[in-house]
């Protein structure tokens, strides 16, 4: 790990200053990604900003009846919070299916959104990889992919998105609130939050820099059975071969939302629309784009299958 200072914020607006002004800053809470990664030499911040002293990690209901989750809530609080459990069952069973107790108690919502690929390939500082050094190529192309993404991908980068936790905010339609150096605020809706690849894979999120969420806000529930079903290959801590977060209502109608097989949480609007005429239907909306390689082939399938698997548990 290399050297690097250190300072505790006392304001976001503070924080935000200082992080634009020093595009080698980063901030830090439970820093379950970022240390590794800087252990690993693949994050190198000449600066860090510990935000844990900021306030955000309350959960209050917002006046349209929905939630405001700040981004400092650790994933434990939140998947067990009764509100969440109650109104939002898809987002506390997705936080419940990701990494292990231990994490799930540091690590932050925020974070949860923002951390990185679990691309081997990306770990390893000896292969090119275009999300760690843009511009020296794809390793996993041509490399053991049956781990990467089927849709949604480029020749620059076949990577996935890790997190459970954004699967869910994705079907729920969440909006991550943010604060601009310039004192600005935003409200991104989820949809727009994380990027496709491209040919700049390295760009993971619209956040521009020194930007810095403060909070998720969850639209009023609405209500359904709330499904998450994660397909891996044991069972606990380990990320998802394909997963599928759903919302499904008594006539069948929902919304669907996919992870491992995309560099960002998936879900497409036709599929939902298809969700009434089964499983087959709607999982030839969400891939219809599919380039698989000939080692991950496979997920096309087995998304059809664990789709199927949560409209029947749905309807009982």
């Amino acid at each position: 790990m290399r050297a690097f200072t250190f300072e505790r914020a006392l304001s976001v607006e503070a924080a935000v200053r200082t992080a634009a002004s020093n595009p080698d800053t980063k901030f830090i809470a439970g820093g379950t990604n970022l240390l590794d990664l800087m252990k690993l030499e693949i994050e190198t911040p000449t600066h860090l900003i510990d935000v844990n002293g900021l306030g955000l990690d309350t959960i209050d209901q917002t006046p349209d009846g929905g939630l405001r989750i700040g981004a400092l809530v650790r994933n434990t609080d939140l998947a067990a919070d009764d509100t969440v459990r109650r109104d939002y069952g898809l987002l506390s069973r997705a936080l419940l299916a990701g990494a292990s107790g231990q994490l799930r108690n540091k690590a932050t919502t925020a974070g949860n959104l923002l951390q990185r690929t679990r691309c081997p390939y990306f770990y390893d500082t000896a292969q090119p990889c275009n999300k760690r050094s843009p511009g020296s190529g794809c390793s996993a192309i041509g490399g053991f992919s049956r781990q990467h993404a089927v849709v949604g991908v480029s020749d620059a980068c076949i990577a996935t998105h890790p997190s459970d936790m954004a699967i869910a905010m994705r079907a729920l339609d969440a909006v991550v609130e943010t604060v601009k150096p310039d004192g600005g605020r935003r409200a991104i809706p989820i949809a727009e939050f994380h990027r496709l690849p491209g040919d700049t894979p390295h760009n993971e999120t619209v956040l521009e820099q020194g930007e810095f969420i403060t909070a998720v806000v969850l639209p009023p529930p609405i209500g359904g059975k709330h499904i998450y079903r994660k397909v891996r290959d044991r069972a606990s801590y380990a990320f998802a071969l394909v997963s599928v977060g759903a919302v499904i209502q008594p006539d069948g109608t929902g919304r669907v939302a996919v992870g491992g097989v995309a560099h960002k949480p998936w879900r497409i609007e036709a599929a939902d629309n298809a969700l009434p005429n089964g499983a087959k239907a709607s999982a030839k909306e969400l891939l219809a784009d599919a380039r698989p390689t000939e080692q991950n082939k496979f997920k096309v399938d087995l998304v059809e299958r664990t789709l199927g698997a949560v409209i029947a548990e749905a309807r009982g």
